[in-house]
């Protein structure tokens, strides 16, 4: 019976042991992924390029409080090949606020004409990118929806492909038919892989709405991709996660953000709305732009300012 005893306490103490070093690795491995993402920012100063020119003034976003706070993330998708400073072919807003209970994203079209904020000129939204990279982005979409950007997340598609194969595809609503690159999209409820989803995002010249259905189809899959994210059981699937994504991803939101993310914040969220900024095509001097009047830059941000308000 002594013996009985001693034996199960040792193994008591080894499974302690064990799983103790398990936890350990994951937190370190996690830690170290999060690390190598990890892409702090400079502040853009303004360049008063029209009378709306002007960011919203706010510090690099400091350590969260104890209490959780309603924060801003803009989120950048960016098709990058070499020798090309890439382009933000999507462009997304999402506020996150834990006292309603809900996330809200808004799709930007990449081709919005608007102060480009710290150039001194005006042009397509997503060219903010291309002259300026992150920083630029972040400064010129802050002057758009006037309202400050907390943090931001940069993904290169490749890493969209990965992002949703980790998290077990998306499932996703498609209003009509069509092929592109050799794959077929049926009209109705699809489930699609990574690689799917990246081509049914990319699709615009056989879409009746061109690159404005795009931007749906783009916005589905990142609410879908929410989603999933937000059903993810335990720490093993984020690191798991975190360790397909760590070369695909960078975003100034450190560790420890991540954790009350993840721990605090993911539990809170119910719901995710989404909405898209509304506007009509004209061609100036040549080039097409997507033209966004001042009756819509207030109802933009007025969501955005109305769902950050608790």
């Amino acid at each position: 019976m002594k013996r009985l005893l001693l034996w199960t306490g040792i193994a008591a103490v080894a499974l302690a042991i064990l799983t103790g070093s398990l936890v350990w690795y994951v937190y370190h491995s996690v830690k170290s992924t999060a690390d190598r993402m990890y892409e702090p920012i400079e502040r853009i100063t303004p360049m008063r390029v029209s009378k709306d020119a002007s960011v919203p003034k706010k510090p690099e976003a400091a350590p969260l409080p104890g209490k959780l706070r309603a924060f801003t993330v803009l989120l950048l998708g960016v098709d990058q090949r070499e020798q090309d400073s890439g382009r933000s072919d999507t462009i997304v807003v999402m506020t996150v606020n834990p006292a309603k209970h809900s996330a809200f994203m808004l799709s930007i079209p990449r081709d919005s004409r608007t102060a480009i904020v710290g150039r001194g000129t005006t042009d397509k939204i997503n060219h903010a990118y291309a002259f300026g990279g992150v920083p630029m982005s972040v400064a010129t979409v802050e002057n758009f929806i006037d309202y400050p950007i907390d943090y931001y997340v940069k993904v290169n598609m490749e890493g969209f492909e990965k992002l949703i194969d980790a998290v077990g595809g998306v499932e996703v609503d498609n209003p009509f038919a069509f092929d592109y690159l050799k794959h077929h999209f049926e009209r109705g409820h699809l489930s699609l892989n990574g690689e799917e989803a990246l081509l049914y995002s990319r699709m615009r010249y056989d879409d009746p709405h061109g690159d404005l259905g795009r931007n749906t189809r783009q916005r589905d899959i990142l609410q879908a991709l929410m989603n999933q994210a937000l059903n993810l059981s335990s720490i093993t699937h984020i690191h798991s996660l975190l360790g397909k994504l760590g070369d695909s991803v960078r975003t100034n939101i450190p560790f420890g953000d991540m954790k009350r993310f993840a721990i605090d914040y993911r539990p809170a969220i119910k719901s995710i709305d989404s909405a898209e900024v509304q506007g009509k095509g004209r061609t100036i001097d040549g080039i097409w732009y997507y033209i966004v009047d001042d009756a819509e830059r207030d109802r933009i941000q007025g969501l955005i300012k109305g769902h950050m308000l608790n």
